[in-house]
């Protein structure tokens, strides 16, 4: 096999973290936009849902696409899309134009996600691919953090408009970089042409698989749940501001750095598997703590840092869970590991919409719902890590 050039750490970042900036950045333009278009509050919320959606379609094409084409004309393929979005989404004085608009900035970015995790994979193998998601996992936090900081300021300064400006800058600035610096790291002699429904059918009859995409999606589904559920629950419940809730973020967003440094670390000493075992036992801990706190006071003070405290915790234990997760989930799919990452990627993303759609389901205006929630998928994760990837994981822990 042809030795191939390692890419740079920072640009995998910033190529993974371009969608992620994307989705959170817009969020704090929302009534505007509804006002600027003289449509509902409804309507302005279906283009998160369409983002979504455009996004899982993305991740089923490219990853296969790249398996034949190579990774870096995907990618910039996938960037140049993003860009023509972005310009649709500035140029937009219709919610139907913004709506297609934000469908194709989504297909266009998806592939910084599927092929950036390809790339990672292509390149990196065992313990080294393992600290690589824990450093990675670590700065990705970065982006959805600072993207309503830096989206407010814009849309107070410039409008909504400008948003989607400063995403067609950002994009444009990646696509130049990934142009000039980012290697081919799935050469033309390792290229196999294998049918998509037959890496379903073997990824779907893989209990491994199945078990690492329900890990991944369950953590994804308590960050994206804390998300939706958690303006009612700090600033209807608890009192807070827009303000002082989104300054939460950071103490989330720290805590998720902390748990990347905590990963990469503990690889110095410790198997994949038994990093993620401690992740599951952080969530489970943080989750039960927080559950004993509304059930013994209803101070309003103890509740908001209780609940911010057990919620950094959670995270830090989501940064070892996913990262090790990711690391273990398809080296057996090498061969083919681009279409492997877009199916990947699939189960995972609709697994995570499920998720989401149980905590509004669970919503009852009460302080109980989300941490019972998350107690719950706390449980179910370690049940399924027990169940599915004992026998399986033990000869191939990395």
């Amino acid at each position: 096999m042809k030795k191939i050039n390692l890419p740079a750490i920072w640009l995998i970042v910033l190529i993974v973290g371009l969608p992620l900036l994307s989705e959170t950045v817009y969020t704090p333009s929302l009534p505007d936009i509804a006002h600027a278009l003289s449509v509902t509050d409804a309507w302005v919320e279906y283009t998160l849902t369409i983002y979504l959606f455009g996004f899982a379609v993305g991740t089923l094409f490219w990853g296969n696409l790249s398996d034949k084409w190579g990774r870096k004309p995907c990618i910039l393929l996938g960037l140049g899309i993003f860009i023509i979005g972005c310009i649709g989404c500035y140029a937009s004085d219709s919610i139907s134009l913004l709506m297609t608009s934000r469908f194709v900035q989504a297909f266009g970015g998806s592939t910084g996600s599927v092929l950036g995790q390809a790339v990672c994979r292509d390149a990196y193998h065992g313990s080294t691919l393992g600290k690589l998601y824990a450093t990675v996992g670590g700065a990705l936090a970065i982006f959805p953090a600072i993207g309503p900081v830096i989206g407010g300021s814009i849309d107070q300064a410039y409008g909504w408009p400008a948003i989607f400006l400063f995403l067609i800058i950002c994009g444009t600035i990646v696509l130049g970089l990934t142009t000039k610096m980012l290697p081919e790291t799935h050469p033309h002699e390792d290229r196999n042409h294998i049918p998509l429904m037959t890496t379903l059918i073997d990824m779907i009859c893989d209990v491994r698989v199945i078990g690492f995409a329900f890990l991944v999606a369950a953590c994804n589904g308590i960050a994206f749940s804390f998300y939706a559920e958690g303006p009612f629950y700090m600033i209807e419940l608890l009192g807070l501001s827009p303000s002082q809730y989104g300054l939460l973020f950071v103490g989330i967003a720290s805590a998720t750095l902390v748990g990347g440094i905590m990963g990469r670390r503990l690889h110095n000493h410790h198997s994949s598997m038994a990093i993620m075992d401690y992740g599951l036992g952080i969530i489970l801990f943080g989750s039960v703590l927080w559950i004993l706190l509304i059930c013994v006071t209803q101070n309003r003070a103890f509740l908001i840092w209780g609940s911010l405290t057990f919620m950094m915790i959670i995270t830090s234990g989501i940064a070892l869970v996913t990262s090790n997760a990711l690391s273990l989930s398809l080296v057996n799919y090498k061969n083919r590991i681009g279409t492997a990452s877009s199916l990947f990627g699939f189960f995972y993303y609709t697994l995570i919409s499920l998720f989401t759609l149980g905590m509004g389901y669970s919503h009852t205006e009460t302080v109980f719902p989300m941490p019972i929630y998350f107690g719950t998928i706390a449980v179910l994760m370690i049940v399924v890590r027990r169940t599915m990837l004992v026998e399986k994981t033990k000869k191939r822990d990395l």
